[in-house]
Order: structure tokens, then C-alpha cells, then sequence
């Protein structure tokens, strides 16, 4: 067996070389590789092994840099993505993270990244690696959006293992702060402007849908117009955060999927919103008639607990649009050959759009519209940032040409 030296890096009183290896199988076939030889931070010798010099050159730098810095780990050191994964979960269950957070990083770990990557060792990650991943995701059917998902679930886990020193790198962010604001702009492509008539429910239509409303789910209904609060507010809203004297709701909890009550989104998300006087003389009458319940919730289902999402979509939603007219035909046929129609807008989140741009554009109407910071405020959103990205294209913008010929006047008089 022979070596031969080709270079030395010191760090510290530390070497790392990076020799020549050639050897003979047991068939006696030659073969040859180049080995990096260094010593890491606690003092272990470590030997690892290339078949091109490129490669070993470029870890061997890599390597004097991080046993320089104490952050290096050795393969041998190093764990499977997949039992990093299993401490990341267990990390997250002893932080107290929501139930709902808790299945979202338990479906992505064992549904997406164990079966892909779960065998390959943290120190193997790199940035071709992780777009390798990403193919194969896509390969398989994952779309776009659960893609993203999958990769901030898979960052936060590397950035889990950096703390316990099993892992040098987070590929994952580098990739991320690499692409930067061009996958952004692509993704803003993708998602495209929330459109009245499309995404958001036009004026017309939501007096269609409100005359529609009938039994317990027209208080419900009626607030989540003229409220803008998310379904999860909705289900864990209280009859003690009402002031129906003042006309208002305070927001300070939630029911998330599982029906278990919590804190709001964010520190953002607990605010006061005013009731208009139909939602509060709807409610007054309502609470005549609401089932009770320990958790006092406005809005339970009829044993006085979390009603389900689910049925405030299938039972109140998407009924009274179709009988409000609000619908689009499925192609299908009934017995008496009548076309089926099926509700326009499927969710509850289509109300919490048209409450915003109602707040945006209430002159149209007669009214004051609102200034961006107090729409975000309306919201509950955890930036005015995240307020424009979303709604900023529904501002009027005014007459430019008559502001223009105005700022012309002021300046030339």
C-alpha cells in the first residue's frame, strides 16, 4: 500500500493532509483514491476518502475552517436524517408546540422525508443533495406549495441537529438565502392577485349569500362577513370576549382542527373588532337560543363543544350560496335532469377576504376606507407587510393625473 503526500493545511497546531491511496483488490484489480487525514476538534483522528483529488482538496479546506471554529462533524460522528428527525419531533413535543404543529412536522417526516432521505447521513446533506430531493419530491406527485412545506420542516430540523452538534451545515437555508427573493417573486407569480368574483366575494353576492342565511348558522355566518375573523377564531370565540352594548368582540382564543382551545396565531392575532348592529342584534337574539356548554363558546355545536370546520362549511357555508344563487353547475344532472350546482366560493376564508377589501374600499359605499396599519390591526396579521403583500393591490389609487397636474401647480404655481 502506498501513500504519497500531496498537501498540508495547518490550523492551529492542527494538520490536515491529503494523501494519495493506492491498493489492490482481492481479484487484484489496482485501485486508487485520496484520503484526507486531519485531526478534529476534540483531538480524533479522522481519515476520509475520495475518488478524485478535487473533492478531497475541497473538504479538506472545508474541514480546517470548522475543526478551527469546534464546529466540525465527522461522518462517523454524524447521525441519519431520519434519527435526527425523531429528536426534532421530540424537541418540538417538550416545547409545547401546538397538536396541529406537532401532525404537520410528524406527516412531513414520516409521509416525505424518511422515505426519501431518511437513511443518508446529516454531514452528507449539501446543497445538490437537497435539490436532488427536491426532484424526487416532485417526481412523485408533491406540488409546489407542499414541497416548500416539506423543506422548511426539513431546515428546521437540520437547524434542531446544528444545536446539539450533529450537524456543521443547514443546506436547506443556504438554499433558501441563495434563491432569495427570486423564489418570491416566483411564487407571488404563481399565487397571482386575489380577484373580486374569483377568490373574493363581490359586494352583490355577499348580499345574496346574506339573504340567504337561515337558522344557527346565520349569526355565525354574518359574523365571519363582517368580522373578518379566521374559522378557527370563530369556533373558540367566547360569549364573554362580546361587549354587544359597546358592538364589539374581543379575539383571544382559538379551536384549532382538533377542537382543542388555544392561544391566537400570534401576538398580533388577539385584538378587538367591531360588530356592525345587524351582527349585534343577530347575536343578541342567538344567545336566546345557542346550546350551552362549559367552554361558553357563540358558536358550539348543538352538545355546547367545538363544532368542526367541516360543518360549518358542508351545513352552512356552501348551502346558502347555492340558494342565494352564488354557485357554478358540476355537470352533473339530478333525478329530474336539473343541472347540480355546487357552491362557488369553498371556504371560509373567501368571508375573511371580502371583509378585508370591504374595509379597503367602504367609499365606494358612502363610507371612510381604512388605512392599511388599521386593516392589518382588523386582521390580526402579524406584519402591515403581510397586509400589503396581500390586499395592497385593492387600494384605490386615486386619479394620477390629476395628482400629477396638482404637484405641477404647487411647484410652477
Amino acid at each position: 500500500m502506498l501513500f504519497a503526500t500531496s498537501s498540508v493545511l495547518k490550523s492551529n497546531r492542527r494538520s490536515v493532509s491529503v494523501r494519495k491511496r493506492q491498493w489492490t483488490t482481492a481479484k487484484g484489480e489496482a485501485r486508487e483514491g485520496w484520503v484526507v487525514d486531519y485531526i478534529d476538534a476534540k483531538g480524533t483522528r479522522r481519515l476520509k476518502t475520495f475518488g478524485r483529488k478535487r473533492e478531497a482538496d475541497s473538504f479538506a479546506a472545508t474541514a480546517a475552517v470548522e475543526v478551527r471554529e469546534g464546529v466540525h462533524v465527522a461522518d462517523s460522528a454524524s447521525v441519519t436524517v431520519k434519527a435526527a428527525g425523531a429528536m426534532w419531533v421530540t424537541t418540538a413535543e417538550a416545547a409545547g408546540l401546538e397538536r396541529t404543529t406537532l401532525a404537520q412536522y410528524g406527516q412531513h417526516k414520516r409521509l416525505h422525508i424518511d422515505p426519501f432521505i431518511g437513511s443518508w447521513k446529516l454531514s452528507s446533506l449539501s446543497i445538490p443533495s437537497i435539490r436532488e430531493f427536491e426532484d424526487r419530491l416532485r417526481a412523485e406527485g408533491r406540488s409546489p406549495a407542499m414541497i416548500r412545506k416539506i423543506l422548511v420542516s426539513l431546515g428546521t430540523m437540520i437547524a434542531d441537529a446544528q444545536e446539539r452538534g450533529l450537524a456543521t451545515r443547514n443546506p436547506v437555508r443556504d438554499m433558501r438565502v441563495r434563491r432569495g427573493g427570486k423564489e418570491r417573486r416566483a411564487e407571488r407569480r404563481q399565487k397571482g392577485k386575489l380577484r373580486v368574483g374569483v377568490h373574493i366575494p363581490s359586494k352583490e353576492e355577499v348580499r345574496a349569500i346574506v339573504g340567504a342565511l337561515e337558522g344557527r348558522w346565520r349569526p355565525l355566518l354574518l359574523t365571519a362577513i363582517f368580522t373578518g375573523l379566521r374559522a378557527s377564531e370563530l369556533r373558540g370565540l367566547r360569549w364573554s370576549d362580546l361587549d354587544l352594548d359597546r358592538r364589539e368582540l374581543r379575539v383571544q382564543q382559538r379551536a384549532d382542527r382538533f377542537n382543542e382551545i388555544g392561544a391566537p396565531k400570534s401576538e398580533s392575532g388577539e385584538r378587538t373588532v367591531p360588530l356592525p348592529p345587524l351582527v349585534a342584534n343577530a347575536l343578541k337574539e342567538w344567545r336566546l337560543a345557542c346550546p350551552k356548554g362549559e367552554l361558553g363558546l357563540v358558536f358550539p355545536n348543538k352538545a355546547g363543544g367545538v363544532e368542526s370546520h367541516h360543518a360549518i362549511r358542508s351545513r352552512g357555508l356552501m348551502p346558502a350560496q347555492v340558494r342565494a344563487g352564488v354557485a357554478v353547475a358540476t355537470g352533473e344532472l339530478d333525478d329530474k335532469g336539473q343541472p347540480i350546482l355546487a357552491a362557488k366560493y369553498t371556504g371560509l376564508h373567501a368571508l375573511r377576504h371580502f371583509y378585508a377589501s370591504w374595509c379597503i374600499n367602504r367609499q365606494a359605499d358612502g363610507g371612510l376606507g381604512l388605512p392599511l396599519k388599521v386593516v392589518q390591526e382588523r386582521m390580526g396579521h402579524a406584519s402591515v407587510v403581510m397586509t400589503s403583500d396581500v390586499y395592497g393591490h385593492l387600494f384605490p389609487t386615486g386619479d394620477d393625473g390629476e395628482e400629477m397636474a396638482a404637484a405641477e401647480q404647487a411647484l410652477l404655481g
